[in-house]
């Protein structure tokens, strides 16, 4: 198998092959150790993996807190270390069952840098943390540039002692745009788990010829030929047309079921490219183009798109089917097919590194009715806050309105999102990693992969959400600085009075977190 050199890759390789180097005589002999017998590691390979390990030390405490395989590998990490040949590490569990055509996984993280020793537990390592007048030295000229606009608030945690570092408006509550998405990942883990997958059924109701097509809120439900391991309507509709053949049915009437979710499917912002009506049962999130991410002209009916080109593939497997309607499945139907998900720590990634606004408003309802609310807007924001209160983070002043961000009324504050990535880190809540392993990765994957590249120095090792709304610029994240140490950060700036340029406003949030990185500060 050839994987493609990716841009990002091309761009970011100086950086990138200055910490493999750094590293490689470790992975070599660790690898030996730990490898299968049937993979043969290439110089190229080896290169790879150090640059996984450059890149999974900028996650934190992968090696003391647990294996980075089990809560889940970015994709696009994988896709650039994957092997060149040959294949080798752990199943990253994309694969649904649904489809075998997920990318093939990258030589187990976890396995080599377990080898590369870990954090003191009792210290929170082996250098010391920076000083806090040195980061306010250094952070302070840099968070007071205009463009950055009237308001901004910051925090920086050690993370390995969960210790504040330093403090700008740490609990002044602004509008966080994206970087909502860091707390929802977090409630949807500890609410469900890293394992829940979201399950699309066909079910058949008894002494009748109705099968209802059933949401259960996976946005990710594709209709496409090549499912990308991702649940596929495809294949729910082969399966159903075989289940019925076997009952000597090839006429049915077909309904389709959204009653899980609760409330308006439009989100207070309106009709918008960035988010189709919420519903339970969608394909595609919505789009109307073959587009994965980003904006996207989006259906008006995809609880109705949905059930009628299942109705199309059904016809197509012999089954003829009246035109669908909106209808509910009794405690009586019996179970036809069944197509699920990857698991929740996939879904996590791919919110995170996308900014996913469709997999966000659904994990949010996810959290909701793991915990007994209503799927709705206002349900899993009330859903979100109550998790996040278990876990003892710090919720003074801060209000959810929604899962994704893209509503105003959200009010976070740079306390509570470093918070959420310190307890990510924790080595007590492995459960939660995902949400440190989706974050962007600066000059290489998603709503970082066009940033950080001038400045090869925060490359690759800057791993932080983004979020952006006009008048509003917000970054949150992980560092490791010169010294080694894992630092979460959380920078908030916003002026709506006058709003700032946006492009100029993002460029000194990265100054900003490259200088972080840059920092021994002791």
């Amino acid at each position: 198998m050839v994987v493609p050199e990716l841009k990002a890759w091309r761009a970011a390789r100086p950086h990138v092959v200055r910490v493999a180097g750094s590293v490689k005589p470790h992975v070599a002999r660790i690898t030996q150790a730990v490898r299968p017998r049937s993979v043969k590691f290439t110089t190229p390979q080896l290169t790879a993996v150090a640059a996984t390990v450059g890149l999974a030390l900028a996650a934190g405490l992968v090696a003391a807190a647990g294996p980075w395989d089990s809560t889940g590998q970015r994709t696009a990490e994988r896709d650039w270390a994957a092997s060149r040949e040959g294949e080798g590490g752990t199943d990253h569990g994309l694969t649904s069952g649904t489809s075998v055509k997920a990318p093939r996984p990258a030589p187990s993280a976890a396995t080599v840098l377990a080898g590369l020793g870990s954090t003191d537990s009792t210290s929170g390592g082996a250098v010391p943390a920076p000083a806090e007048k040195a980061l306010a030295d250094v952070l302070d000229p840099l968070l007071n540039d205009p463009a950055l606009g009237a308001q901004r608030t910051a925090v920086v945690v050690d993370v390995a002692t969960g210790k504040r570092l330093y403090g700008k408006g740490a609990d002044q509550a602004q509008t966080p745009a994206s970087t909502t998405k860091i707390a929802t990942a977090v409630a949807v883990l500890s609410a469900a788990g890293t394992d829940h997958r979201i399950t699309t059924r066909a079910v058949l109701e008894p002494d009748t010829k109705e099968v209802v097509l059933v949401g259960a809120g996976d946005p990710t439900l594709t209709a496409r030929e090549d499912a990308k391991g991702y649940a596929s309507l495809r294949t729910l509709a082969d399966e159903t047309a075989t289940a019925l053949k076997a009952r000597h049915l090839d006429q049915v009437t077909l309904s389709y079921d959204t009653s899980l979710y609760a409330g308006p499917t439009v989100h207070p912002i309106g009709a918008n490219p960035n988010l189709a009506p919420v519903s339970a049962l969608m394909v595609d999130e919505g789009r109307i183009d073959d587009s994965d991410s980003g904006t996207a002209t989006r259906s008006t009916d995809p609880a109705g798109d949905a059930a009628r080109k299942f109705a199309e593939l059904l016809q197509a497997k012999g089954i003829k089917t009246t035109s669908p309607g909106l209808s509910k499945a009794t405690s009586r139907s019996q179970d036809l097919a069944s197509v699920s998900s990857p698991p929740l720590s996939a879904l996590v990634e791919r919110m995170l590194t996308n900014s996913d606004n469709d997999i966000a408003e659904a994990l949010a309802r996810q959290v909701a009715l793991v915990t007994g609310g209503q799927a709705s807007f206002s349900g899993g924001a009330t859903a979100i806050g109550a998790q996040l209160k278990k876990l003892g983070l710090p919720l003074a002043g801060v209000r959810f309105a929604d899962g994704s961000g893209l509503n105003r009324a959200d009010k976070l504050t740079a306390d509570l999102l470093t918070a959420l990535l310190a307890k990510a880190g924790d080595p007590a809540h492995p459960e939660l990693r995902p949400a440190l392993t989706g974050l962007p990765i600066a000059g290489f994957t998603g709503t970082l992969s066009d940033r950080y590249t001038t400045d090869a120095s925060a490359t690759g090792v800057v791993r932080a959400k983004t979020g952006t709304l006009t008048g509003v610029n917000t970054l949150a994240g992980t560092v490791v600085d010169t010294d080694g140490r894992l630092l979460a950060f959380a920078f908030l700036t916003s002026d709506e009075a006058h709003p700032p340029e946006p492009t100029a406003a993002q460029a000194a949030l990265d100054r900003t977190a490259t200088a972080l990185a840059a920092c021994g500060c002791r």
